[in-house]
């Protein structure tokens, strides 16, 4: 079993959809941009609350 801390659920963020820690950036929209080409990089750049290991995992939790 994976242990995903950094993906959360809460029905009054994003109504409740699968989020990063909590913020109002859900796993779909993340796993979407790396879908789509964008880099790593300036994903971080767009969305500065984000961390190296929030885009690792929103991918572990989409396979």
């Amino acid at each position: 079993m994976l242990n995903l801390s950094r993906i959360t659920f809460d029905r009054n963020i994003m109504a409740g959809q699968a989020c990063i820690r909590g913020m109002r950036i859900p796993v779909s929209l993340v796993v979407n941009l790396v879908a789509n080409g964008k880099p790593v990089e300036e994903i971080l750049e767009e969305y500065p609350d984000l961390e190296p290991e929030d885009i690792r995992e929103s991918l572990l939790y989409a396979a």
